[in-house]
């Protein structure tokens, strides 16, 4: 089984988060790749059990390219908030998580003000994006790169162009928010793109 992503067509993003899926579906484009999403293949959600960004991006990917029989990228993000001591950190989809007569789901809006709510008056609004990306292959060799970007927590939450945490963090040197700028910016700054860039330095070393 090669380990190389160019020797494939189709590739799996393990995540049935549809804005996440966008933007690594977005990111992958130029690439010639097929995506599929986990929530395509009807993939189940594994529990996120580890107690790092890492460790949760390798057991999502892991789980899907061993069930798929197909390479897998995942991606396990977060907003850690300096006043917060690093919360919500790798609970950041958990607090979200809104409990209901239909099964649950989640809530960005009631997470921001949890996050506002906690921070209170505190002036240290120091924060940061983390994402840790997986890529994994069926026969279980996997790799891990990771990302940061570093930013402020603003309040109330302005923009509606991103998704999760994007309209409360201003990236340092940025006057508008995740949700407020264009797509393209936040693709070619974010945490995310930063861990991607790694990524793609590792799989596709001749590319642009």
């Amino acid at each position: 089984m090669s380990r190389a992503l160019s020797d494939h067509r189709q590739i799996i993003v393990a995540s049935h988060n549809l804005g996440k899926v966008r933007e690594i579906r977005e990111l992958l484009a130029p690439f010639g790749l097929e995506t599929l999403s986990a929530g395509d293949l009807n993939l189940p959600e594994p529990e996120e059990t580890e107690d790092t960004f890492a460790g949760n991006a390798r057991l999502k990917a892991v789980a899907a390219a061993t069930a798929a029989g197909l390479p897998a990228l995942s991606d396990d993000s977060g907003l850690a908030v300096d006043a917060l001591n690093g919360d919500p950190g790798i609970y950041a989809a958990r607090w979200a998580e809104k409990p209901s007569v239909e099964g649950g789901g989640r809530d960005f809006d009631m997470a921001m003000w949890h996050v506002h709510d906690l921070m209170g008056s505190n002036p240290n609004r120091s924060a940061r994006f983390i994402c840790a990306l997986c890529l994994a292959f069926p026969d279980g060799h996997n790799t891990v790169y990771e990302g940061t970007v570093e930013g402020q927590i603003v309040w109330p939450p302005r923009g509606d162009k991103g998704f999760g945490y994007d309209p409360i963090f201003q990236a340092i040197g940025d006057r508008l928010t995740f949700a407020e700028i264009d797509p393209a910016e936040k693709h070619a700054k974010s945490h995310r793109a930063d861990a991607f860039a790694k990524f793609l330095s590792d799989q596709f070393p001749n590319h642009g």
